[in-house]
């Protein structure tokens, strides 16, 4: 196996296992800890379980407020997730792949939450007080937006070897 299928494969397992992470949490929370909606937990004086269902996507846009609309968005996110896995099987470099295994893993267990619930389960809530610098989210939240920041930040500031001009040969082989 060369160097980049092994890189493809460390990011098809990452995100499996970030999938099935998310899921065994969105678990917990809800079976074992036995939450309602609306029902909060408190951990830490910044950080509680509290529990709610997320009918839109990012920051509760497009709210699924009809069948319809719920099916409309499992589509189209499973088309982002499709698009993801393309673009993964495309990339040779292992950060890329991992930022966007972080994406695909995430997507995808918000995707079967949406599937079968027909909302995505929410319960991590940090805060400082009253003040709540993120909305509710879970780990395939926070997962995609980690692998968001790895892609931008990687696109905006790490270069390919491949991108670096060529050295100037002519002028060392006059000084040869």
């Amino acid at each position: 196996m060369n160097k980049v299928m092994k890189y493809r494969l460390i990011g098809f397992v990452a995100a499996i296992v970030l999938f099935f992470a998310d899921q065994a949490m969105k678990r917990y929370v809800t079976e074992t800890l036995a939450m309602q909606r609306g029902d909060v937990v408190e951990l830490l004086p910044f950080f509680d379980f509290r529990l709610t269902y997320n009918f839109g996507v990012s920051l509760g846009m497009f709210q699924a407020d009809s069948m319809e609309m719920r099916w409309i968005l499992v589509g189209v996110t499973s088309l982002i997730a499709l698009v993801v896995t393309v673009w993964m099987l495309r990339e040779k470099l292992l950060g890329e792949i991992l930022g966007l295994a972080l994406i695909l893993g995430g997507a995808l267990g918000n995707i079967k939450d949406r599937y079968e619930f027909g909302y995505v389960i929410d319960y991590a809530d940090l805060h400082f007080g009253e003040f709540r610098p993120f909305l509710i989210f879970n780990i395939a939240d926070a997962a995609i937006t980690i692998g968001v920041v790895i892609i931008l930040a990687r696109a905006f500031f790490v270069r390919d070897k491949d991108a670096n001009p060529e050295p100037d040969t002519a002028h060392g082989a006059a000084e040869s």
